[in-house]
């Protein structure tokens, strides 16, 4: 089978999920047989053309434009441009696969043109973002994800929350979606054999301070400050021997003043981007992993968590009940409440037997799971059932 795969982001261009996931998933099916080519922007000294563990990438040049509207324009305009010349030159394609809204107007387009059926991946929707369509702007990407959803043969989502919500919010048919976690490679998280933890641990604690850290984007949803919130009740119980590490780029003036205004800010450090060499070797330092988002599609962060033997704390949004079973691979506490995260925090760094026995189980639970050999066969079967269902049509 051969597919063409849009995508806006791909390492070394990572701004959030997609890019991990397209980097895990495609080479998978790859070793199944199937030949993958995926376009995505320039980035960087990127090679404008590669193969990366047989996947063959394409990277196109896109005019910046006057703003964030007009870049994806200019994207869908190169991208369509250069998957019409890899249809034409490198065909016959079996399918399109398009993740999420910003490269949709680029897949339906090959869709169309070359009646090549087309599948949508959506890894999350400005409705569920911003708990509902409030603005022009939030309008009008509601309005790109719901054309894409309607010209996508099939769905796919990675929660049986995130299915829910694309019938709700994109008006889709339950039975036309699938649902496929997202997944990871463990083995990325194995770390340096002339590593010296204690060293590294001390740039960022104290000896007897447990580390509790959060990492991602700065984002509303994300729910940083409920954290930050939650930290004065940690301290009090731990007897102030606790470090509240931030990781992630993005604008924390307005949490830094938060950790101030708490007091707690001598009990915080706000690191900004860390490269993902450097994280991995963080979290094998830290105690406890809390991601208190207020919206969460999955919940990578999570998986990431369990690769690396670290304790997590989540809320109870979106998929995270799917990703972590309370009480068995983590902790899922309430969301928008900080006294239950404080008390999700309190479970992990007072009970050093369980903190161990919910490790153990997450990392077994990658296996069984979460594991991207599985996943990709299930993804196969959804192109598959595709294939037989168009080579069954007159296409007009």
């Amino acid at each position: 089978m051969k597919i063409l795969v849009l995508s806006w982001e791909f390492p070394p261009r990572i701004v959030g999920g997609i890019a991990r996931h397209v980097a895990e998933l495609y080479p998978e099916l790859v070793k199944l047989g199937h030949e993958v080519h995926l376009i995505t922007t320039e980035f960087g000294q990127a090679s404008m053309y590669e193969v990366v563990e047989g996947v063959h990438i394409h990277r196109v040049p896109v005019n910046a434009g006057h703003d964030f509207f007009h870049w994806v324009v200019n994207l869908n305009g190169s991208l369509g441009h250069h998957g019409g010349k890899l249809i034409l030159e490198e065909g016959p394609f079996d399918l399109i696969h398009a993740h999420d809204w910003l490269v949709g107007d680029a897949a339906i387009a090959l869709k169309h043109n070359f009646k090549i059926p087309l599948i949508a991946t959506i890894h999350a929707t400005e409705y569920g973002r911003y708990n509902g369509i409030h603005t022009d702007t939030q309008r009008y990407i509601n309005h790109k994800e719901d054309l894409l959803v309607y010209d996508a043969w099939r769905v796919i989502v990675c929660s049986e929350y995130m299915r829910g919500e694309v019938e709700r919010a994109l008006n889709s048919p339950g039975d036309k979606i699938d649902v496929i976690y997202n997944g990871i490679r463990p083995e990325k998280k194995q770390h340096h054999q002339d590593f010296h933890a204690q060293d590294f641990r001390s740039r960022f604690a104290e000896d007897d301070e447990k580390i509790v850290y959060y990492v991602g984007r700065m984002t509303y949803e994300k729910g940083v400050p409920l954290l930050l919130n939650a930290a004065p009740k940690v301290l009090w119980e731990m007897g102030g021997n606790v470090k509240f590490v931030i990781v992630g780029g993005g604008n924390t003036d307005h949490l830094k003043r938060q950790a101030w205004d708490l007091g707690i800010w001598d009990k915080c450090y706000f690191t900004g981007f860390l490269s993902d060499e450097y994280l991995d070797k963080f979290q094998t330092v830290a105690d406890c992993a809390v991601f208190p988002s207020l919206y969460e599609p999955f919940g990578i962060v999570a998986l990431e968590s369990f690769a690396s033997r670290v304790p997590v704390v989540v809320s109870n949004t979106g998929g995270f009940p799917e990703v972590v079973q309370h009480t068995k691979t983590g902790i899922v506490t309430w969301v928008n409440n900080s006294d239950s995260i404080a008390w999700g925090i309190l479970e992990v760094l007072k009970n050093p037997g369980y903190r161990q026995w919910l490790v153990d189980n997450a990392y077994e639970d990658l296996a069984q799971r979460f594991c991207w050999t599985k996943l990709a066969r299930q993804t196969e079967a959804v192109y598959q059932r595709v294939v037989k269902e168009r080579s069954q049509v007159l296409w007009l």
